[in-house]
């Protein structure tokens, strides 16, 4: 974080990257004294509501961040900054989106929890744009000219007022991650009477361990010293959605092998919240990967040295085509099926968690329910690309058949025609018969080498 009185006595000159939260309700015109050089401008937490007709004059600027500030309308110079391709408006007033305010060298566009009714047909010149998150809107449909959007990979339309889910969506061919919940077109809600309701007063509450953006985690003790994990949800909307429809999904997911188990729901919060009781994680279990940076867009980073063997890469990628297929057959689409949203162990046993995205989508029409689950394909097969670019270099010269299947598999996962895609169903049987090959040639191999 900078401060204003540093940026006004030139001490950031030169800088690439600028932070500044303190109250503005101007912007600063000494920000322009950076414009030979910046390419990064975060003034969220402001009470900035314009900007500059002159602001193109940063000319390097990529990534601006104006969250949290008092936006009405998206500034419509933005699309005259020749380098910027990450936008942030979060948490604004922003009602309108004028017809070419967009740079259509776009990559990421942020426009979560705002008073949107409408997007502007000229989004689809945006062909570069990969990654759009306008959760807790007022959308009631999206412009046609949106199919033309093509590299369009990540979509965040939950939590508005969307009467229907157009079928030229669903078949765009890179789109991976869809959120959709909290509007008209679905059924968001969930009636499970067999979840147990666990009462506040029964929890003997512990140290916090973690906080997303639609609750905090805690560990809690309960019947006969049961270590838990307890879950209480912030009731406000996320860049994912609503916080209830997370709730919904995860008790309607059920019990799975390879799901963090929900044991009940949570009643008498002391604030009201909703909440959950969810089994505890043993401590050996550590996210396969980490969430996708700026670079990235919509990508999971890895440490430097990762790397895995082939067997781990079936046993990874077997248990989550299983539990995906569990959750399809339910008609529950995960929405945010990633590396950094499975927990691995050393002997790679994982669990797929974060309902955030999910979408109950079981009442809708079979041609779209088919395509959701081919959507969710494709993040599939980006996890398998991913893994599969990092398998142990040692192995591919002696497996080198299964290696290729594998590839195969992903291949076909990724497929732009997203009828040619196979169901999880089908993937994860071609995993199981593929590890039975793997561990028959070990068990060859050893026996070779023990005679």
């Amino acid at each position: 974080m900078h401060s204003l009185s540093a940026l006004k006595s030139g001490q950031l000159i030169g800088e690439q990257g600028v932070k500044i939260s303190c109250g503005l309700d101007v912007f600063p015109e000494e920000l322009f004294t950076l414009a030979d050089h910046l390419e990064s401008l975060d003034l969220s937490g402001n009470q900035l509501s314009s900007l500059p007709e002159d602001f193109s004059r940063f000319k390097k600027l990529r990534i601006l961040f104006l969250s949290d500030n008092r936006f009405q309308v998206l500034p419509s110079v933005l699309s005259e900054c020749p380098e910027l391709n990450m936008i942030g408006f979060k948490a604004n007033q922003i009602s309108r989106v004028p017809e070419g305010s967009l740079p259509e060298h776009i990559r990421w566009l942020i426009l979560t929890d705002n008073k949107i009714e409408s997007l502007p047909a000229s989004i689809g010149q945006c062909s570069k744009l990969q990654k759009l998150m306008l959760a807790g809107n007022r959308l009631t449909t999206l412009p046609v000219e949106m199919k033309r959007c093509r590299n369009l990979e990540l979509l965040r339309i939950s939590a508005n007022r969307l009467e229907v889910l157009p079928e030229w969506l669903v078949k765009l061919p890179k789109l991976s991650w869809l959120a959709f919940a909290g509007n008209p077109c679905v059924n968001h809600t969930v009636s499970d009477h067999t979840l147990a309701e666990i009462h506040w007063d029964e929890l003997q509450l512990e140290d916090q361990l973690g906080e997303g953006a639609s609750g905090i985690i805690s560990k809690a003790y309960w019947q006969d010293n049961e270590g838990v994990a307890v879950k209480a949800f912030k009731g406000e909307v996320t860049s994912d959605g609503y916080p209830a429809d997370e709730m919904a999904a995860s008790m309607a997911a059920g019990k799975h092998d390879h799901l963090i188990e929900v044991l009940g729901r949570l009643t008498g919060h002391p604030e009201q919240k909703d909440g959950l009781l969810l089994s505890l994680i043993a401590d050996d279990f550590n996210n396969l990967a980490g969430p996708p940076c700026l670079d990235s867009c919509t990508r999971d980073t890895y440490a430097d040295d990762a790397a895995f063997s082939l067997i781990e890469v079936l046993n990874i990628t077997g248990a989550i085509a299983s539990a995906a297929a569990h959750l399809h057959e339910d008609g529950i689409a995960h929405g945010d099926l990633y590396g950094h949203n499975i927990l691995i162990n050393d002997d790679a046993h994982c669990l797929l968690g974060d309902f955030g995205a999910a979408t109950l989508y079981k009442d809708m029409d079979a041609s779209l329910s088919h395509a959701i689950e081919r959507l969710e394909v494709r993040a599939f097969g980006c996890l398998m690309e991913e893994l599969l670019q990092r398998i142990n270099i040692d192995e591919l010269a002696t497996q080198t058949d299964i290696f290729a299947k594998l590839q195969h598999l992903e291949q076909h996962c990724l497929s732009e025609h997203i009828k040619q895609r196979p169901g999880f169903i089908e993937i994860h049987q071609c995993l199981v018969s593929l590890k039975s090959k793997l561990l028959a040639v070990h068990a060859m191999t050893d026996f070779q080498a023990f005679n």
